[in-house]
């Protein structure tokens, strides 16, 4: 979407306990005390003029929030809030309203308010439900998994070098997955990652050992493992082969 509007991409990537100094902005402690002791070297200064020298853009550090309603845009960016789920809840507070005005007071500067405000693009993997009020804000999408000939153009993209049985194969196989009684179901980066796996191994195609010796590349919970690696595992690539002969 960024390259399309031609514009930057900001990405704010959230996480338990992310602070407002890491997703808004701070200031440089350290070179606001080094200009402080260069400039009482120079001459004495009194305290209002300390202050206007040490608080002022030059020592403010933008993080993506604040880079994302900076005025001085020549043009509105893309800003994408990832997995906003694994923020805390206080933040989520704190991101709605500032998302409401675009704006944000800086005690030292005043307000800075966006121009024109960024395009915003919010994520989440519903590790915890998001409130209500910010899903009132949004346009909601739900992203399903993919096809089996859109996921398949992913990986070809994604692992180029991948043989063409091999890269179907693995396709076919993570999307029978999906249908079985998984803890963690594999999404499309553990397809990709499987793929790229079996090439570094040299593999042509999968088969039922190719399957037992990678299985933990796609699946990333033990109990998952115990339950599909060997004879389930074997049966589900006999369908996928057999409904991959069919197709052809």
């Amino acid at each position: 979407m960024a390259a399309a509007l031609g514009t930057d991409l900001i990405r704010l990537q959230c996480y338990e306990g992310l602070d407002v100094s890491h997703a808004l902005y701070e200031w440089d402690y350290p070179r606001q005390l080094l200009e402080l002791r260069m400039l009482d070297a120079a001459q004495p200064l009194d305290r209002d003029s300390a202050r206007r020298e040490l608080y002022s853009e030059a020592f403010l550090i933008k993080r993506p929030l604040l880079q994302a309603i900076d005025p001085n845009r020549a043009r509105p960016a893309v800003l994408l809030i990832d997995e906003i789920d694994r923020a805390d809840e206080e933040f989520e507070g704190f991101l709605l309203e500032l998302l409401a005005e675009f704006q944000i007071t800086i005690p030292e500067l005043g307000t800075v308010r966006a121009v024109e405000p960024p395009l915003v693009i919010l994520t989440s993997n519903r590790t915890r439900e998001v409130h209500d009020a910010l899903k009132r804000r949004c346009l909601y999408q739900w992203i399903d998994y993919p096809s089996f000939d859109k996921e398949l153009a992913i990986v070809r993209q994604r692992v180029p070098d991948a043989p063409a049985e091999l890269a179907e194969r693995v396709t076919a196989l993570a999307q029978a997955l999906r249908s079985e009684e998984l803890y963690k179901v594999p999404g499309v980066s553990e397809t990709i990652d499987w793929v790229a796996a079996l090439v570094a191994l040299d593999r042509e195609t999968l088969d039922a050992d190719a399957v037992d010796d990678t299985l933990g590349v796609v699946l990333k919970a033990k109990e998952d493992l115990e339950a599909l690696r060997g004879r389930r595992a074997a049966e589900l690539l006999d369908r996928v082969i057999a409904r991959s002969v069919t197709r052809t």
